[in-house]
């Protein structure tokens, strides 16, 4: 009986041991993923180009215009029917 007491104690401890090595590899790998992705997160933000400033507004207006041609011109050709032209319409308009 002490033989086998003394296995079961051995497997425990073992167990134990592996079991505290593998949470402590865990969290050190965890801490070590979080820190290179901040750092690709920071080498990002540093790399991406700037935002394309904003188009003037009356080029924008003129370019929704230009669309609106289009369309009307697609709709008394037949192409696009009242309700596909009323779509696209309010699409185009953003209402």
């Amino acid at each position: 009986m002490p033989g086998l007491l003394r296995g079961v104690a051995r497997t425990a401890v073992v167990a134990g041991t592996a079991t505290a090595v593998s949470n402590r590899v865990s969290r050190r790998q965890a801490g070590r993923w979080a820190a290179q992705d901040e750092q690709s997160m920071a080498q990002q933000q540093a790399a991406a180009p700037p935002a394309p400033a904003a188009p003037a507004m009356g080029d924008d207006m003129s370019s929704k215009i230009d669309q609106l041609k289009e369309l009307g011109a697609l709709k008394d050709q037949g192409i696009l029917t009242d309700a596909e032209f009323a779509q696209q319409k309010s699409r185009i308009l953003g209402t």
